[in-house]
C-alpha cells in the first residue's frame, strides 16, 4: 500500500486555547471545507469530542456522493487530537492536528497520512485527480483560517 502525506503549518495570532477550541467543534469542518465537496455533518450536533467518538458527514466529489465516518483516534485537548477514517473512499485517512503556543499566538500543524484502494488504479488516480484535490482542500483550509482567525 503507497501512503502519501500532506503537512501543512499556519501560525495564528490567537491564544491557544481559543484557536484549539474553534478547531476541535466538528461544525467548523463545514467552514473550512470547499464548496465542490458539498459537505455535510451527518451526525447530531454538538458532538461531544473525545476519543471514540465517531463522526459521520455526506460529501460529494466529482459527482459522485459518498458517506465518510471518522474515529478520533486521540484527544489531547489544548495540544492535539487525531482523526482517522473508518468508513470512506480511502484505504487510509489519518488526520493529526497539533497546536503549539509561540510568541504572539498558536502555531497549528496538519498532518495527513492516507492511501488510496485500487493498487495502481489508485496509484494513477491520484497522481491525476487526488493529490491536487487534496492540496486544493487544505490551500482553502488555509484561506478560510486566516480569513475567520484572523
Amino acid at each position: 500500500m503507497t501512503t502519501y502525506r500532506i503537512e501543512r503549518e499556519q501560525f495564528i495570532a490567537k491564544p491557544l486555547a481559543q484557536v484549539f477550541d474553534f478547531f476541535c467543534r466538528a461544525e467548523t469542518l463545514e467552514v473550512l471545507t470547499p464548496s465542490f465537496l458539498h459537505f455535510a455533518i451527518v451526525s447530531p450536533l454538538p458532538i461531544a469530542m473525545r476519543a471514540g467518538a465517531i463522526i459521520e458527514y455526506r460529501l460529494r466529489l466529482y459527482g459522485v456522493p459518498f458517506r465518510w465516518k471518522t474515529l478520533i483516534e486521540a484527544w489531547d485537548p489544548g495540544r492535539r487530537f487525531v482523526d482517522a477514517q473508518v468508513e470512506g473512499p480511502y484505504r487510509l485517512w489519518r488526520h493529526t492536528h497539533t497546536f503549539e503556543e509561540v510568541p504572539g499566538g498558536t502555531l497549528m500543524r496538519d498532518q495527513v497520512d492516507y492511501a488510496l484502494p485500487f493498487g495502481l488504479l489508485g496509484a494513477v488516480v491520484h497522481a491525476l485527480f487526488v493529490r491536487r484535490s487534496v492540496e486544493r482542500i487544505f490551500d482553502y483550509r488555509r484561506r478560510q483560517v486566516r480569513e475567520t482567525m484572523g
